[in-house]
């Protein structure tokens, strides 16, 4: 898991993600992740991106739709996470503060 900053772009995030990916044979990421760079550096690490490309995008690129479905389970995670509510409404004004109550609720949300 990595926190950054609340209005950040996907792009922006992208960079970071990068450094910190372990090794994996899928990502699984919506369209705000659908750059040319992103996709690059996913194939140089050997990591088959599964993003469904931008409306903008003249030439789609294909995906596993089958694997995208999975997303649902993050997405998931991010709302069970929204029921604590020392995270939803961020009480802690330190990061590594926040970092950690997330992390808490986040193993105890996978435990039950």
């Amino acid at each position: 898991m990595l926190l950054s900053e609340g209005q950040m772009s996907d792009h922006k995030g992208a960079r970071l993600l990068l450094d910190a990916l372990p090794p994996a044979s899928a990502l699984i990421a919506d369209r705000g992740y659908d750059s040319a760079w992103f996709r690059a550096e996913l194939a140089a690490r050997d990591i088959e991106p599964c993003i469904p490309s931008s409306r903008s995008r003249k030439t789609p690129y294909p995906y596993d739709r089958a694997l995208y479905r999975q997303r649902h389970k993050i997405e998931n995670l991010f709302a069970k996470l929204k029921d604590w509510r020392r995270i939803a409404t961020r009480y802690d004004r330190c990061a590594h503060t926040f970092f950690s109550a997330i992390c808490i609720a986040a193993t105890v949300i996978f435990w039950l």
